[in-house]
Formats: C-alpha cells, sequence, structure tokens
C-alpha cells in the first residue's frame, strides 16, 4: 500500500472517531469510578517488540487475566508500529493500546483531545540507528536509503529530527538528503541483509538483528535524552473505555504493573517467555542470546516519562509531521496511582 493511501486510511479513521466523539467529556483525575455490570471485552493491541515486553509478558504469563477478573474477556491484537494501532483504535477495532510518544500525540491532536488518555508508562529506551559499517557520521548519510517502521512513528520521528540537527533534510515522500523508507520491521532487516538500504532507526530485536547481520550502532538513542530516558512505550485508552470501565482499566494497569514487576525480577525467565510469544506471533522464536542483548538496552517502568513525550511532540513539529499542540489533559495517572499506592511504591507524575 502507498505512504498517501495509507495516511489517508489513517486520517479518515481519525476523522470518524473526533466526530463521533464530538461533545464527549474525557475523564480526568479519579471521579467518575464507573464500574463494569456484566460481562465486559477489552480489546488490547500491542506490538511483537522487545520494547512491548510488558504486555507480551502481562499476557502470557496470566498477569493480566488474574487482574481483570472472570467478568472480562482480554483480547488482544498485534501491530508493526504506533499509526496503525491508532488507526485500530479510532476504527472502534481496540479500546486500548500499547503504543509510542508519537502516534499518541498525534491521536490526541487529530480528536482535539477527546480521543485518548495516557494511562500508564511500559519502557523507556532499546532503540537503535544501526547502519552498514562504513557510515561513520552522519554526513556520509546524504544519498542514502533508511528505513522506519512507519511514516510518523516514534522512529521515524527521531530519525528526521536527528538529520535535521546534523544539517541533512527529508521529505514525507523519501526525498531529500536522505531517503526514508518507511516499511514493517521484518522487511527492514531483510533488506538491510540484501543491501536495499543502508540503514534503519529500529526498536529492538530488529537493531540487534541488523547488528548481527554486520550493522553498526551508529546511534543509541538513550544519549539523546535527559538521564538516558525515555518513553518509547506508553498505554492508551479511549475516553470512552476509560469512562465506561474505569475499574476495567484499573485491573488491567494492576496486570501491567505486576508484569513489569515480574519483567524486573525474574529478567531471564521473562526473556524466554517473550522470544517464544514472538516466535507464536512470527513464526519463528528469537534467538534467546539476543534477545537477552536486547535486553540490556531497555528499562521496563510504569512511569510514562512524560518529559520526554513532550519534548517528542515539539521535534515532530519541526520536522514538518505534527502541528503546535496543546498536551494539557493527555494524562490520567490517577488509577496507576491507585494501584502503586496500594503497594507502596511512589506516585508518578504526568
Amino acid at each position: 500500500m502507498s505512504v498517501a493511501r495509507s495516511m489517508m486510511r489513517t486520517v479518515v479513521g481519525m476523522v470518524a472517531l473526533a466526530t463521533a466523539l464530538t461533545g464527549l467529556t474525557a475523564c480526568g483525575g479519579s471521579s467518575g469510578k464507573a464500574a463494569s455490570s456484566g460481562p465486559v471485552t477489552l480489546r488490547l493491541g500491542y506490538f511483537p517488540n522487545i520494547t512491548h515486553a510488558t504486555p507480551i509478558v502481562g499476557e502470557a504469563k496470566g498477569f493480566f487475566k488474574e487482574k481483570l477478573g472472570s467478568n472480562v474477556t482480554l483480547e488482544t491484537k498485534q501491530f508493526n508500529a504506533g499509526p496503525a494501532a491508532v488507526e485500530a483504535l479510532f476504527s472502534g477495532a481496540i479500546d486500548a493500546t500499547y503504543v509510542g510518544p508519537n502516534p499518541t500525540v498525534n491521536a490526541w491532536q487529530k480528536s482535539k483531545g477527546q480521543a485518548i488518555k495516557v494511562v500508564a508508562g511500559a519502557a523507556s529506551g532499546g532503540v537503535f540507528f544501526v547502519t552498514k559499517p562504513t557510515i561513520t557520521s552522519p554526513e556520509q548519510l546524504r544519498g542514502k536509503k533508511i528505513a522506519t517502521p512507519q511514516l510518523g512513528n516514534t522512529q521515524d520521528v527521531a530519525l528526521r529530527y536527528w538529520l535535521k540537527q546534523h544539517g541533512l533534510n527529508t521529505t514525507k515522500e523519501g526525498g531529500g538528503d536522505v531517503s526514508i523508507l518507511p516499511q514493517d520491521n521484518a522487511t527492514a532487516v531483510t533488506a538491510f541483509q540484501t543491501g536495499a538500504i543502508d540503514g534503519a532507526w529500529v526498536p529492538e530485536p530488529n537493531a540487534s538483528k541488523m547488528v548481527a547481520a554486520g550493522g553498526k550502532i551508529l546511534v543509541d538513542e538513550r544519549d539523546l535524552w535527559p538521564d538516558k530516558k525515555f518513553v518509547i512505550t506508553n498505554l492508551i485508552v479511549t475516553t470512552k473505555f476509560l469512562k465506561e470501565h474505569r475499574d476495567v482499566v484499573k485491573n488491567l494497569i494492576a496486570g501491567q504493573v505486576e508484569a513489569n514487576k515480574f519483567i524486573n525480577e525474574h529478567p531471564e525467565d521473562a526473556q524466554q517467555v517473550v522470544s517464544e510469544q514472538i516466535g507464536k506471533l512470527s513464526g519463528k522464536p528469537l534467538d534467546i542470546k539476543q534477545v537477552a542483548v536486547s535486553w540490556k538496552s531497555t528499562t521496563f517502568l510504569n512511569d510514562p516519562v512524560a518529559s520526554s513525550l513532550r519534548d517528542g511532540a515539539k521535534h515532530a513539529q519541526e520536522v514538518g509531521l505534527l502541528e503546535p499542540i496543546d498536551l494539557n489533559g493527555l494524562y490520567d495517572l490517577s488509577l496507576l496511582n491507585e494501584v502503586l499506592k496500594a503497594q507502596g511504591v511512589p506516585e508518578v507524575q504526568p
């Protein structure tokens, strides 16, 4: 599918949801704790990536199911990148999704602050710019072909902003000093192996796969952020679902907190789970040694690192992928903080 057609589908879906949500009051704070009556189906999205280990472990180890209870049926759907997940959310195909910061901001903007809320963080780090070993400086990227997971996704914005900082321009159509070719991660790995592209700005485990194929890490994105922390994955929920089923969302968050606890306390077991589950989704389990290498660059946490999302939105504006935006009201961390408080863990701030 062409980039233009993909963007049109996303915009149409966003417009449709924004229209449907006109007049809807977004939930904020801890008031209006709606309790679900009768069976509820929660449709949750996530990606088969290391940076989405939280929902992978949460589902596979039963943490979500345990906390959600017998009244809630959990249905999951996998996506390659944020814009596709947001399109599904806006079309009504899912109720919540783990997604990166830039698609989160785009969803907020397109719906004029009506459609979504960020209710928790999930992961930080785990992203690299991998290139052919002969490329050792930004200037050597001139005229090269570089992949990102999807136009407008978090890695796409990060690459364009980094190139601009180094005096290299890009266009949405793939022109400019550096040609950016959005494509799914599996395709990008193959394209790198065959020499069809010169590098990619991608999340784990794809970065490690490219390094194993002879690539070199040109940029560790952690080095571009204060304290090496930036949100790579957060949990967003439609305001409609949050308003109608706050108890379900709280229990989903409780399951996530347990999943992250397991990940941090039992990293080797968690790596095995993620390898097996991604294998089931892709048809081939990940090399466990490769997973262990990828794991080192990713931090699993419940704090959404909101300051990095706000800075990322500014970066998207600077590269022409986002209009100026007011992000006030994007976060509703009240349910997360209720869960953390019950466990004696410090609250997080938006």
